[in-house]
């Protein structure tokens, strides 16, 4: 029996009939943040009523701004990709794709990607190749270097702002330590690591005096790369700019991290290799080790917001509460090495 509860609208939206265009066989892909609905050559994203205090999407004007938000900042790596914004609107008793009626939510519309091609499950059928890493490299090298990096953001790049993002994941896990994904153990010595490695001022001065501190994607992983013709890097950070506004060592971590995390350690090494050989940036290499801890560490933090929610169904719980396991051994990996 399936206990889970969705929306109204996106009950509405898992009909055909619904969409201006064809729309067969539809699908509902949940995160801890978002109801995503892939339906036909569209995908429909709808950013959920929440709040964890580093993401607020709590009120409609709200929904409505961190939607423009994505649309704007996405389009800087894929201005083909992200076309518009959309609404349910009020249709009498039911519903209405971009009506005229009162505005029930807002939301995106994105061209739909060869799903074949996402970056997950050309790792997982074994065909990630060198040449891949190399196109997603000549997309984020001057990426980095046109993007906003002035005094406003290099702050955020201080040991000090560093902090607040490190110590908030702590934070807003310590109710699950000892409780299955994480233990005690390992939680101390991710935190007495982490903690350590801020105190080190003069390495971070140095990524901001090297004029590293940029409005990044803030969320480079797998998940968010479609290895096409181009490649599409996407869903960056729209809803805290602390996240956006970072290294970009914090930035490449996250994707050598998830590489790692895949146990492709070898495509791993070879994309920082050939990142640092085509940015020029040796400096990175001083913090890799500390922002793959802190973005493992991150990433076990969001699979547990996702198996908490009551709106998922059970297999996805179980299949959330496994990678996080499999992520905080990966930033104790990190945290002891």
């Amino acid at each position: 029996m399936n206990d889970v509860i969705l929306p109204a609208y996106i009950e509405y939206l898992q009909q055909s009939d619904s969409y201006p265009h064809p729309a067969t066989d539809i699908s509902l892909v949940q995160t801890h943040i978002s109801f995503v609905l892939l339906a036909g050559d569209s995908v429909y994203k709808w950013k959920k009523p929440v709040n964890f205090g580093f993401l607020d999407f709590s009120s409609l004007e709200k929904r409505r701004y961190y939607c423009e938000q994505e649309l704007l900042l996405n389009r800087r790596l894929c201005p083909d990709l992200y076309k518009e914004l959309v609404t349910v609107t009020r249709d009498g008793e039911g519903f209405c794709l971009n009506g005229s009626g009162e505005v029930v939510e807002y939301g995106i519309r994105m061209d739909r990607m060869d799903e074949s091609r996402m970056m997950g499950r050309v790792m997982a059928a074994g065909k990630l190749q060198k040449k891949h890493l190399d196109l997603i490299i000549e997309q984020l090298v001057p990426f980095y270097q046109e993007t906003a990096g002035g005094e406003e953001i290099r702050d955020f790049g201080r040991a000090e702002s560093v902090a607040v993002n490190v110590l908030e994941n702590f934070e807003q896990t310590e109710g699950f330590v000892g409780k299955g994904a994480v233990t005690k153990d390992q939680f101390e010595k991710i935190v007495s690591y982490s903690k350590e490695f801020l105190d080190h001022e003069d390495l971070f001065q140095k990524r901001i005096d090297a004029g590293k501190i940029r409005d990044c994607h803030g969320d480079l992983h797998s998940g968010n790369i479609c290895l096409s013709d181009p490649v599409y890097i996407f869903d960056c950070i729209e809803f805290n700019e602390r996240f956006r506004y970072t290294d970009v060592a914090a930035d490449v971590a996250f994707l050598a991290m998830d590489l790692d995390f895949h146990d492709q350690a070898e495509f791993s090494g070879y994309f920082i290799e050939q990142f640092v050989k085509q940015s020029g940036d040796r400096g990175l290499l001083k913090v890799l080790n500390f922002y793959k801890c802190y973005r493992t560490y991150v990433r076990a933090k969001i699979a547990l917001f996702t198996a908490s929610d009551p709106a998922v169904d059970e297999k996805t719980k179980i299949a959330c509460i496994e990678q996080a396991k499999k992520h905080f051994l990966l930033a104790e990996r990190y945290a002891t090495t």
